[in-house]
């Protein structure tokens, strides 16, 4: 395995109520959704070992799909995050 650290946001410990949650972290938790989308369709960097990737993937899809059922978003387009999950 490389010494890089995969940018992965870790998934929250438990998903709050939506009223628990200001709009500006309904906006911090797409906004980390969409880091992972972005890693994704960007591929694997070049630097990256096939194993290390795979890992990434899998981490980084993993969290979209505990993240996409939230009862928080509130317009929000997860059709980027779906795919991604995919």
């Amino acid at each position: 395995m490389s010494n890089e650290i995969s940018p992965v946001v870790p998934p929250p410990p438990h998903v709050p109520p939506a009223e628990e949650l200001s709009a500006e972290e309904v906006q911090r938790r797409y906004d980390a959704a969409m880091d992972s989308v972005n890693l994704l369709n960007a591929g694997k960097p070049e630097r990256m070992s096939d194993e290390d990737w795979q890992s990434c993937v899998q981490r980084n899809k993993d969290h979209l799909r505990q993240i996409i059922p939230s009862p928080w978003w509130n317009g929000q387009d997860l059709e980027p995050l779906k795919k991604a999950a995919e």
